[in-house]
């Protein structure tokens, strides 16, 4: 099915977002934004195919991994670890004016906590570059190969204004304003946020190709480089865009503390504990999964000599948690061990 952006949905960014008089539309932006990870949360939360139990990575065999390797996974894995210990640090306090101003570092945890731990994932499959382009395409195209749960596999593809939205079957409906109470209004959200995410992205490569004298598309007539596109100019950049997935949405928390939109968020009037409890959820969801791909990569008896060795800070935490919980049932499974005997 064809899907179009609806410049009548408010997004978070001023481009974005119509002139507005009262308080309360002032936060609009805000609240979509709030929706769009509740909706997220929401969608795993009551999703039958949340688990990893079908994952078609952890049948594979493990890679040969190097002692470098192993350093290089501990490394990005503590980091995400404490990443996300931060986060959950400044969820529990409890005090919603402290939770409000926080968000100037907040927003960047929630998606670095993910990125170190994806980035963990990728290095045991022999990805070993830093490129957070490179990475996030990566990730994606795994999402499309069902390497991940089916409750994250959703994703968005084709050209510019005609993206089409997979595995979310009722994503073309309209979204409200309201937190999602079932499953089409979740859908419908996340199914915006797709939309709305792939053309951000689209316009930021656009903007690069055509920065580069090299690379930039011009005109048949004239050779100047063009300043305006056509439906034919958006199909070049497509296969630069790749998938958009969940780990770009989550990437759409990469807000710097400088940037005026946090005040907008800062001043708005939304329930910032329910943003925080979702953006949570989802981090701590997103990061057992990774979690689960190295402890199979790398052999159940050093993750979990790994997580001994923790910092005191982060011993008996929701990393041990997590592998007492999902990981140890999960690959304690005799079909699960393919591979780590050799």
């Amino acid at each position: 099915m064809k899907e179009r952006d609806d410049d009548k949905v408010v997004s978070m960014f001023p481009e974005e977002t119509q002139n507005t008089a009262t308080d309360w539309q002032k936060s609009i932006p805000a609240q979509v934004f709030l929706n769009y990870f509740f909706a997220i949360n929401y969608h795993i939360q009551h999703d039958g195919g949340s688990t990893l139990d079908q994952s078609v990575l952890l049948r594979e065999e493990k890679p040969a991994l190097t002692e470098q390797d192993l350093n290089d996974v501990k490394r990005l894995l503590l980091n995400s670890w404490s990443t996300e210990y931060a986060l959950r640090t400044t969820a529990e306090l409890g005090d919603e004016a402290y939770v409000r101003n926080a968000l100037h570092w907040t927003f960047p945890q929630a998606y670095y906590a993910v990125f170190a731990g994806m980035q963990a994932f990728l290095r045991t499959r022999g990805i070993s570059t830093n490129n957070e382009a490179m990475l996030l395409r990566e990730a994606g195209r795994l999402v499309v190969k069902n390497a991940y749960p089916k409750a994250i596999s959703f994703y968005a593809a084709g050209h510019y204004d005609d993206f089409n939205i997979r595995r979310l079957p009722l994503a073309h409906y309209k979204p409200g304003l309201q937190i999602a109470g079932k499953e089409l209004e979740a859908q419908a959200q996340i199914g915006q946020f797709l939309r709305t995410t792939r053309r951000q992205k689209a316009k930021t490569v656009r903007q690069q190709v055509q920065a580069n004298q090299a690379t930039a598309i011009r005109s048949s007539k004239t050779g100047d480089v063009l300043q305006k596109f056509g439906p034919q100019h958006w199909q070049q950049l497509t296969w630069r865009l790749g998938y958009t997935t969940i780990f770009d949405l989550m990437a759409r928390l990469r807000i710097s503390s400088s940037h005026r939109e946090i005040e907008r968020f800062v001043q708005a009037e939304i329930d910032f504990k329910l943003f925080h409890e979702s953006l949570l959820q989802i981090v701590s969801y997103l990061n057992g999964i990774h979690e689960a791909f190295v402890a199979q990569a790398v052999g159940m008896q050093q993750y979990e000599a790994l997580v001994k060795e923790l910092p005191k800070h982060l011993q008996h935490s929701f990393v041990e948690a997590r592998l007492q919980q999902q990981i140890r049932p999960l690959l304690g499974n005799e079909e699960y061990q393919i591979g780590q005997a050799a």
